[in-house]
């Protein structure tokens, strides 16, 4: 009997211990992510055509860079909804509809926040 109880403590302390480093993870990548992506927009607001090829590459390599860990653990729907966001930024950008990436880059700040929010471990989320 008290292997069991044993056993199901150290269960339920990795669980949370994993739930924990994935949450701070997610936290960390969405906050690095939106300020990536609030520097795109004031550029886009500038029209400063000179670095917004930069600065969109800047947010591609972020994207890559975090994609591949969040993708263990986060569904892959709310991933690619971020993914197809982030390629039409670059389109609107590449076509000079700065109107259109504005929207789009919003959205994109949006769907990260929620995907951050669906996540967080609360009681909302557990029920």
């Amino acid at each position: 009997m008290l292997k069991e109880i044993i056993i199901c403590i150290v269960i339920i302390i990795a669980i949370i211990f994993g739930n924990v480093v994935t949450q701070n993870y997610t936290k960390q990548s969405v906050a690095e992510l939106t300020d990536t992506l609030s520097n795109l927009k004031d550029k886009v607001e500038q029209k400063n055509t000179d670095i917004l090829e930069e600065e969109t590459k800047k947010v591609e390599d972020k994207w890559e860079e975090k994609h591949n860990k969040l993708a263990y653990y986060i569904e892959h729907n709310e991933l690619e909804k971020i993914e197809v966001e982030l390629t039409t930024i670059k389109s609107n950008i590449e076509t000079a509809d700065y109107d259109h990436s504005i929207e789009s880059i919003d959205k994109s700040m949006f769907l990260l926040k929620h995907v951050e929010d669906r996540y967080a471990f609360n009681l909302e989320n557990i029920f």
